[in-house]
């Protein structure tokens, strides 16, 4: 078993996932990083880093998790970044794009806090980030409500986890940026970059939320680079 504590994060190949991995690996953690396209990152340290071929849309978590076991011997916290965005009312969308950004946002993170439920309680300090977003706090245009569906059910996904898990040391946050300056923001905004969340900001963020005592528990983050009535 490594002495460093070791995390999962998925969605590590780019954007929000590849900085916080690059902010723990500074913290001294072990990380298991899921990938599309298993490739080390820049600005790791590969003697503390496994790769594992991951697509949150076609499941194999349990293999993640075996793995990531077999590699480090503990997981002490996982990082659900992997996301999906389909611009498209409710109106328009078609129930295939609802059950697409669903296997993704929803369901994947879901079954990956279920395969390494039991390492997590092992140590009395598991910790649980899901990637939410301020969508699943507010539906804010048309374009975007069907993806706010999915993550208010993430951000719903993050407080049953809090629940099940908080009787041995479980703490789950759900972590709610605004615009992030990654490519899927890029996709859906003309906002200047420089106007939007730092994504190596949001990971220090999500390291600090993680560091936090048994004590200290903080079930939603919220974060937004612009302002708005309630976020």
């Amino acid at each position: 078993m490594t002495a460093r504590p070791a995390a999962m994060i998925s969605g590590a190949s780019r954007g929000i996932g590849l900085a916080v991995a690059r902010r723990l690996s500074q913290d001294g953690w072990a990380l298991s990083l899921g990938m599309r396209n298993p490739v080390m990152p820049e600005g790791l340290d590969p003697a503390h880093t496994h790769l594992f071929a991951y697509d949150a849309a076609a499941g194999g978590e349990d293999a993640w998790t075996a793995a990531t076991m077999e590699r480090f011997g503990r997981i002490d916290a996982i990082v659900a970044n992997a996301g999906l965005m389909i611009p498209k009312s409710v109106v328009e969308a078609e129930d295939d794009d609802l059950d697409a950004m669903l296997a993704v946002n929803v369901k994947a993170p879901r079954r990956l806090v279920k395969a390494a439920f039991e390492p997590l309680a092992a140590g009395g300090n598991g910790r649980v980030i899901i990637l939410a977003s301020l969508s699943g706090k507010r539906v804010k245009s048309e374009k975007s409500g069907l993806y706010s569906m999915t993550k208010f059910a993430a951000v719903a996904l993050c407080h049953g986890i809090r629940q099940a898990g908080f009787a041995r040391g479980i703490r789950a946050t759900a972590v709610c940026p605004g615009f992030v300056a990654t490519d899927m923001a890029r996709a859906i905004t003309d906002r200047d970059p420089a106007a939007m969340t730092d994504p190596d900001e949001l990971a220090g963020a999500v390291a600090m939320l993680i560091g936090l005592s048994n004590t200290a528990s903080v079930a939603e983050f919220a974060v937004n680079c612009q302002l708005e009535e309630q976020y």
